[in-house]
């Protein structure tokens, strides 16, 4: 469910935009950004010279770009998740028998969130750096997720943030995606055959808390060249039962 404040701060509302669109930017000058967000160069120049005094904003000639400040707090924040603790060793062996990229992502606010990725040697990127968000039906841990919850919740997700399609292969409609979810569901594993990234394939397992809810989804990704189909369908899945097995144990034990 989307969040409405009840008496919105507007300064605050437009620190934010000026960080967000600092980012979209990967940095940008006053004019640009005062022309962008449509406010008079005085304001955001007060708003800027607010968060280079806390840290938060750095100028470099006349370029205005975020701080290591937010590496900080965004370390801080994954790092209070008990389960991104317990899975990293899981995925750094992981990642090892599958020659590509293991990866942990959790939901937030209807979207999914890499908290970890581990990269083999020589493996080509797959846009699975920690904090990267992905809609969640257009990935093989997304549908881990949603074919476990509720479908109110599934419902609140895709009104919320739709069905955008990343290829030609990602799932584009509702009664599709309900399909899959229910298959998803029922063999316990959820693929991506080129749904997110083209020339890529995934496979992912959802891990579950004590009391059966699904807190997170671990999985793997490599170049379709690379995953035949026995080893995606067979191989990789068992060995991510196995993993989330591990992980699951951690989370009750440790």
């Amino acid at each position: 469910m989307t969040y409405k404040a009840k008496n919105p701060v507007q300064a605050t509302q437009r620190s934010l935009d000026i960080i967000e669109t600092l980012w979209e930017l990967d940095g940008a000058r006053l004019t640009t950004l005062a022309d962008r967000l449509e406010l008079p160069d005085s304001t955001v120049h007060s708003h800027l010279s607010t968060l280079m005094e806390r840290g938060y904003v750095v100028k470099s000639g006349k370029t205005y770009r975020l701080s290591l400040r937010f590496l900080q707090l965004g370390i801080y924040t994954r790092d209070l998740r008990k389960l991104h603790r317990v899975a990293k060793a899981e995925l750094e062996e992981l990642v090892d028998d599958v020659g590509g990229v293991a990866g942990l992502v959790v939901e937030e606010n209807g979207q999914g969130v890499f908290l970890h990725s581990v990269t083999s040697d020589g493996a080509v990127p797959l846009e699975t750096t920690p904090g990267t968000h992905v809609h969640l039906h257009a990935s093989s841990f997304g549908k881990a997720i949603l074919a476990n919850l509720s479908d109110t919740r599934v419902d609140e997700i895709v009104r919320r943030h739709g069905l955008p399609t990343y290829t030609d292969q990602t799932i584009a409609n509702e009664d599709a995606l309900r399909t899959e979810l229910t298959e998803t569901r029922e063999r316990g594993i959820a693929y991506d055959d080129e749904e997110r990234v083209a020339g890529a394939r995934s496979v992912a397992v959802p891990v579950k808390n004590e009391s059966g809810q699904v807190v997170g989804a671990i999985g793997a990704s490599a170049p379709t060249g690379r995953l035949s189909d026995r080893r995606f369908t067979e191989e990789l899945p068992e060995r991510l039962r196995d993993a989330s097995n591990v992980v699951e144990l951690k989370l009750i034990y440790s």
